[in-house]
C-alpha cells in the first residue's frame, strides 16, 4: 500500500508525485498526470530573478489556471534574497507549495550556482532555506540530489539542515550532480536521509515500473515517489503504480484506443495552451514519447515533425492509429 502523504496542511490523494521537468511539466502535462493518478504535480522550474518573468515562456510557466489543489511551484536560483522574493511572488500568483530546486544537474543551471551546484556550498544552502521558509506562509519543500559527487554525498546533512529551517518535505534523486543522468540511481543514500529526519521524504530516480516503485519504497522507507522521465509518453504510470501497490497485481495496459484518445487530448491541450505554431512544435516531442513502442523505426515521427498546423497533427495521429489497427503504417 502507498503510505499517506502530507505536505504541511495538505493531505495528498496519494504519494505519487510528478517530478518537475523543464520543458515537460507544463500545465497540460500536469493536469493529464493528475487525472491519471498522480497525487501532485510540480511545475516546471521558474527562475528566481523576477525581472526575467516578462517573457512569454515565463508567463506560461506561471499559469496555474484550473489546476487542482495543492499547486506546487518550483523555483531555482543561487541568491537567497532573490529566491525569497520569487517565493512571495509565486504565492501571490496562486502557488500553495514552494519547491526549491537543488537537484537540477544541467550545466546552464549549475554554472549559475543554482540547482544541484548549491549542494557544494552548505552555508549558502542554509541561508536559502531559511530565507525562503521565512518569506512565505505556505509549505516549502526541497528537491536535491545525493550530493555533489560520489565522494561528497552530503544529502543527509542538508536534509537535517532543511528540517531545522522549517522545510516540510524532501525529494531526493538517487544520483549526484556529477552523475547527471548516467548510470543507475542508488537508494542507500535516500534511505540514510529518511533515517536522519522526521519530515516526509520522497524518492526519485529510475522508477519506471510498478515493481520498481515497490522495490524503491521498501528499500528506502520513503514516504512516496517522484516520477519524471518514466511518465513521458506514459502518463498512466501513476495509476498503474497505485493499483499495483494496492492490489499486488498489474492492471491492464491501456488499449490502443485509449492511448490514441489520451494522445489526442494531450495534443489539443498543448495547442490550446501555447497556440500555433508553438503548440504544434512542442507537441512533437510528446508524440515521440507516446509512440516509442509503436513507431520503432521512427519513420512516422520524422514526417510528423514536419507538420506545422494543429489540425493536421490531429489528422495525422488519427490516420496513424487507424493504420496500426489495420496492421499498416501510414505516412504522416
Amino acid at each position: 500500500m502507498l503510505p499517506e502523504a502530507k505536505i504541511g496542511p495538505y493531505t495528498l490523494p496519494n504519494s505519487l508525485i510528478v517530478a518537475p521537468m523543464a520543458g515537460v511539466t507544463d500545465r497540460p502535462f500536469r493536469l493529464l498526470c493528475r487525472r491519471l493518478g498522480a497525487g501532485l504535480a510540480v511545475s516546471e522550474m521558474v527562475i528566481a530573478d523576477s525581472r526575467l518573468w516578462h517573457t512569454r515562456k515565463s508567463r506560461l510557466r506561471l499559469d496555474h489556471d484550473g489546476e487542482p489543489e495543492p499547486r506546487s511551484v518550483q523555483i531555482a536560483g543561487g541568491d537567497a534574497d532573490m529566491l525569497a522574493n520569487a517565493a512571495r511572488l509565486n504565492v501571490e500568483n496562486g502557488a500553495q507549495i514552494i519547491d526549491i530546486n537543488m537537484g537540477c544537474p544541467a550545466k546552464k543551471v549549475c554554472n549559475k550556482a543554482a540547482g544541484s551546484a548549491l549542494m557544494k556550498d552548505e552555508p549558502l544552502v542554509r541561508d536559502i532555506l531559511h530565507a525562503v521558509v521565512d518569506a512565505v506562509d505556505v509549505p516549502v519543500t526541497l528537491k536535491m540530489r545525493t550530493g555533489w559527487d560520489r565522494e561528497h554525498r552530503n544529502a543527509p546533512l542538508i536534509a537535517r539542515m532543511a528540517q531545522d529551517a522549517g522545510i516540510k518535505a524532501l525529494a531526493i534523486h538517487g544520483r549526484t550532480r556529477a552523475d547527471a543522468y548516467k548510470g543507475e540511481a542508488e537508494y542507500d543514500t535516500i534511505a540514510a536521509v529518511k533515517e536522519s529526519v522526521e519530515i516526509p521524504v520522497f524518492a526519485n530516480g529510475d522508477v519506471d515500473s510498478p515493481e520498481k516503485a515497490r522495490h524503491v519504497l521498501q528499500h528506502t522507507g520513503a514516504d512516496g515517489l517522484l516520477i519524471g522521465r518514466a511518465a513521458q509518453g506514459s502518463p498512466w504510470i501513476f495509476r498503474e503504480i497505485e493499483y499495483f501497490l494496492r492490489t499486488g497485481t498489474r492492471m491492464a495496459a491501456p488499449t490502443l484506443d485509449e492511448v490514441e484518445a489520451l494522445l489526442r487530448e494531450h495534443l489539443i491541450a498543448l495547442h490550446g495552451f501555447y497556440g500555433e505554431p508553438m503548440g504544434a512544435r512542442i507537441a512533437r516531442k510528446h508524440v515521440g514519447w507516446y509512440l516509442q513502442t509503436h513507431d520503432e523505426d521512427k519513420q512516422f515521427r520524422r514526417r510528423f515533425n514536419q507538420i506545422e498546423e494543429a489540425q493536421a497533427q490531429l489528422d495525422s495521429i488519427e490516420q496513424y492509429f487507424s493504420g496500426l489497427r489495420n496492421g499498416e503504417v501510414f505516412a504522416a
